[in-house]
Parts: C-alpha cells; structure tokens; sequence
C-alpha cells in the first residue's frame, strides 16, 4: 500500500500499534479519547496497552504471520517503541500502510547508524569510533581520551549496555563484558555536561511540522528521574535546542513522533546523545501541561490530522514512579496535592527500577513543583532532587 502524503486516517479508523508497553497504552488512551478504535501486538498477555485497547494479539515482536494479522485488522500501523523488529516493519510497509516507515526504525536502533545520521546532517555529536577488538579499545581511547563512554550499538536503555571507562586498566574488563552482548560496540568521547535536555518534535505525512517545549531532564542511576519544563536554561539554548529538533525532522524525513536527546556544555554548545522515534519519557508532561499531549499529537501525526499546539499552559515537574517509589504513592496518595496528576501504567509486577507511573506536578513555577516533591519524600532516599 503506497504511503501518499494525502492520506487521511480518520476518527472511526482502527490503529495497530507494534509494542503493547506503557506508551502504547497513554496512545490508545488518547486516540480513544478522539474516536479511534486499537489493536496491539506484544509478547506479554495483558500488556499495558492490551488493557486499553480493544484487542491485543499475543506474539513475540519478529513474528511476521501474527504483524501480518495485525495489518488485516488496522487502517494504520504504529510503533511505540524502537526495539520492535525493523524487518518486520519492513514486511508490513508492503501491505499496510506505515506512515513512520522501517528506515528511521533500523537507523535508530543502531547507535554508530544513527550518530553517523546526524553527524552527516551537520549536527554535532560526541566524536566516536566502531570498535571490534580489544586493541581497537585500545586505539580508540588513545585517540578519544578518558574518559569514554562504550555502548553496545543495539538494545540497552536506561544506562545498560554501556561502560563509562574512566582509567586504561579497565579497558579489558569493559570489552569483554560489553562484548558478551554479541553486537558491535561504540566508543564516544565523554562530554562534560552541564545539562541533559530534550525536545520532542511531530511531523505528518503532509509536512507540517510541530515542536514542544525544551525539557530539563534529571537522571538517577542513569534513569530518568525528573523532566523539568521550562528548562532552566536561557532562552537562546532553548530555540537552538528546538532548531535541532526541527533539523533532524527534516532532514530525517520523519513521520510521527521523536525526542531529540542532547547535552549542553558549560560553553554552551548542545551535541545529540540520542534519538528516540516515538513519544518519550521526557514527553510525559505535556499530559497535563500543554493544550496537546505527546500522544494525540502522534495519534495525529500518523493519521496526517493537522497537529495540536504544542503551548505550555503551566511550568510542570514530571517525577517517574519506580518500583520502589509504587507503594510510598500508594500510600502517600491523600498527600499529593491537587495540582499533582498521578499515572499508572497497569503492569503486573513491580520491581525494583522499573517504570510504574509517573507523577506531573504542575505549579506558578518550577521551583515550586521541585519543592512539593522534595516535600512529599518519596524520592529522597534515590535521588537528589535540586531545587
């Protein structure tokens, strides 16, 4: 089925989304809400989409027989996350329609593919080289310096698959662990910065094109801690932050949703960390603090709609719910304060690290919202929240 630029997916229609995680789940929320009917696809029965969509077909991701049948039953087929099998992806592009398409999905499951994309579009990321011995470590720590940054090139998030190498004697160590993974391994230069922020940015297939606010993001045991919106960074940064975003839309052809991570320096330069092609974590507050949440506006995206506002209606504070923070909310619910939205995501199991949910604080100002949380000490014994 030919992906014309004109094609309009409207309310009614049936979206099949690849992945049945927790993004899956707050697209379906939203496209419900506009009149659109979900089926899903994911290996784990009653999956958080699963229990919002009207149907979930249990399969493992590489499954082309059980994507093709998800392609019998939707009008236009999604990804809520990018370690969904790009082949298959590929397989359904030829009898369904796909506006987000496979070849920004294997650019963007790949790390030296996607820092090669954005480097040739003339946007700056860490320096780095594609290491696949012990003594290209070694040549290309030499070159880089200490420290660096090794990553496997695909799978891992939330800091897994990757090595920060601070000293040579741990050079050995670090390729033979990250090499057990069996993937090609990426070396980056480390770079010192001041900040993480991101930028999500929407595009439909009719070209036009929208961008939300910069976020402040704030991590702990290289897991999202906090987004904090506005970021507190001056106003240039913030235009230069969303330039980027608009850049790598474009020149990237995309089509749906992508967060544009980036590090900003104490000199003020931004480089690109990573990308994701799908709403994100990051993303979460405009649930409630802007006129269009992350996900109507993928919903729209993908259906060519024309796209939502992207206006920041309140300074927010976005908190994730770990597994070991579930029970404290839980209990601690009559304390959250009326201004505080409070999101779950229907897993079955709680574990320690794992995203449950997530908590928009909305308030006058940042600051706050940063103290209502620090107020509340459900986070303190994990991390340090900086108001």
């Amino acid at each position: 089925m030919t992906n014309a630029t004109n094609k309009q997916i409207k309310p009614g229609s049936t979206i099949g989304i690849l992945g049945g995680g927790q993004l899956g789940r707050m697209i379906a929320l939203a496209g419900r809400a506009m009149g659109y009917r979900f089926v899903t696809m994911d290996p784990t029965e009653d999956a958080p989409c699963g229990q919002t969509a009207d149907r979930q077909i249990v399969a493992n991701y590489d499954d082309v027989e059980a994507a093709m049948q998800l392609a019998s039953v939707s009008d236009v087929i999604s990804y809520e996350f990018e370690n969904v099998d790009a082949q298959v992806a590929e397989v359904l592009e030829s009898q369904a329609y796909v506006p987000q398409g496979s070849r920004l999905l294997r650019v963007t499951q790949n790390r030296i593919r996607e820092k090669t994309a954005i480097r040739e579009i003339g946007i700056p990321v860490a320096p780095f080289h594609v290491v696949a011995s012990l003594e290209d470590l070694q040549k290309a720590v030499r070159e880089l310096g200490l420290p660096a940054v090794m990553k496997t090139a695909t799978g891992g998030y939330d800091g897994k698959g990757q090595w920060v190498i601070k000293s040579e004697s741990e050079l050995a160590e670090a390729y033979e662990t990250l090499a057990k993974a069996g993937t090609e391994l990426i070396v980056e230069q480390f770079v010192p910065f001041q900040l993480e922020l991101s930028v999500i940015a929407a595009r439909n297939p009719s070209g036009e094109l929208a961008v939300f606010p910069t976020a402040e993001n704030v991590h702990q045991d290289n897991i999202l801690h906090l987004s904090i919106v506005p970021a507190r960074v001056s106003e240039d940064v913030k235009v230069r932050a969303e330039a980027i975003a608009r850049t790598i839309v474009e020149k990237l052809d995309v089509i749906g949703l992508i967060a544009v991570e980036m590090f900003l320096t104490a000199d003020g330069e931004l480089y690109v960390n990573e990308l994701a092609p799908r709403p994100h974590n990051s993303g979460h507050y405009t649930m409630d603090a802007c006129v269009t949440s992350q996900f109507e506006q993928h919903v729209r995206a993908v259906c060519n709609l024309p796209l939502g506002s992207t206006e920041l209606l309140s300074p927010v504070v976005m908190v994730n719910i770990l597994g070991e923070h579930l029970q404290p909310v839980l209990d601690g619910i009559d304390r959250l304060p009326s201004s505080a939205k409070l999101h779950l995501y229907g897993k079955a199991e709680s574990k320690v690290k794992r995203k449950m949910g997530h908590i928009n604080v909305l308030a006058p100002t940042v600051e706050e919202a940063l103290a209502t949380i620090e107020q509340l000490q459900i986070w303190t014994k994990n991390a340090e929240v900086q108001s």
